[in-house]
C-alpha cells in the first residue's frame, strides 16, 4: 500500500532523513521505533505532505504522491493522528469529528459519527465541551476520531502513548489493534517499543536518520540489540 524509496528530507540545510526505504502492506500494523531526534516524526510528516522531501519518492496504492498537498493525500486515503494530539481547542468534540471529515462530500458522515461515539464513549459523553478540556487520553481519542472520520485507508499515528497514563496506554493500543481488525492499515511511530513492537506485523528501527533493522515485531522485540537499546532489558 506505501512504498518509500531513499527518502531524504532537510529542515533548512541540515538533512534528516538519510536515504529511508521502507514499505507497508495493506491491513498490517508497522511500527517505527527509535529514540528522541531520530527522525520518526520527520517521516510520518514527510509522508503526510507537511514536511518537504527533497530527494526519494513516496507511492501509495501504486500512485506517486510526493506532489501532492496534505488535503489531497487525506482524499486519497491516509489520514495522521499527530503527536500531541493537536486537537483543536476551542471547538467542542463534535466539531473537531466533523473537521476529520472536510475532504468528504458523501451522505454517510453522520453514520460515521455515530461509529464514532459508540467506539469512543467517553467522546459521546462529551460532545460538546470544548476539546481542549478533555483530559490527554481524551483528547488522543479524539485525535484517533478525527482521522477516522476522513475514512483512511491508511492511519499515520505520532506517539500516541505520549504522555499517558500505564491504563490508557493499555486503552489506547487495544484500539489500534481494533483498527487493524476493522480492515485499516496502520503505521505507528512510538517511543514505547515494548507495547508497540508487541501489537506490530512487521517494524523498522530508525537510527540518525537512517533505517538500521527490520523485521516481524515479535522478531525485533526479541532481539537483544533491540532490548538493549530501547526496551532497558
Amino acid at each position: 500500500m506505501l512504498t518509500i524509496d531513499n527518502l531524504t528530507s532537510r529542515y533548512g540545510r541540515i538533512e534528516v532523513l538519510h536515504g529511508i526505504s521502507l514499505n507497508v502492506r495493506k491491513g498490517e500494523i508497522v511500527t517505527l521505533v527509535g529514540s528522541n531526534g531520530a527522525g520518526k516524526s520527520t517521516l510520518i510528516r514527510a509522508i503526510s505532505g507537511v514536511q518537504p522531501i527533497a530527494a526519494g519518492s513516496i507511492r501509495f496504492d501504486d500512485k506517486v504522491i510526493d506532489r501532492l498537498r496534505p488535503h489531497q493525500r487525506v482524499a486519497q486515503g491516509i489520514s495522521q493522528v499527530p503527536e500531541g494530539r493537536q486537537v483543536f481547542a476551542p471547538l467542542s468534540v463534535h466539531e473537531n469529528l466533523q473537521l476529520g471529515a472536510f475532504v468528504r462530500r458523501d451522505r454517510e458522515i453522520g453514520a460515521d459519527l455515530d461509529e464514532i461515539y459508540t467506539m469512543f464513549p467517553a467522546l459521546a459523553e462529551r460532545r460538546t465541551i470544548a476539546a481542549g478540556t478533555l483530559s490527554g487520553g481524551q483528547q488522543q481519542m479524539l485525535a484517533m476520531g478525527r482521522a477516522l472520520m476522513a475514512r483512511p485507508k491508511l492511519i499515520l499515528l505520532d506517539e500516541p502513548s505520549m504522555g499517558l497514563a500505564p491504563v490508557l496506554v493499555e486503552q489506547i493500543f487495544t484500539i489500534i489493534s481494533g483498527l487493524k481488525a476493522r480492515g485499516l492499515t496502520v503505521l505507528l511511530v512510538e517511543q514505547n517499543a515494548n507495547v508497540a513492537l508487541a501489537i506490530a506485523d512487521r517494524g523498522y528501527v530508525i537510527e540518525t536518520g537512517r533505517i538500521v533493522m527490520s523485521g516481524p515485531g515479535k522478531e525485533l522485540l526479541n532481539d537483544q540489540r533491540v532490548r538493549s537499546a530501547y526496551l532497558g532489558i
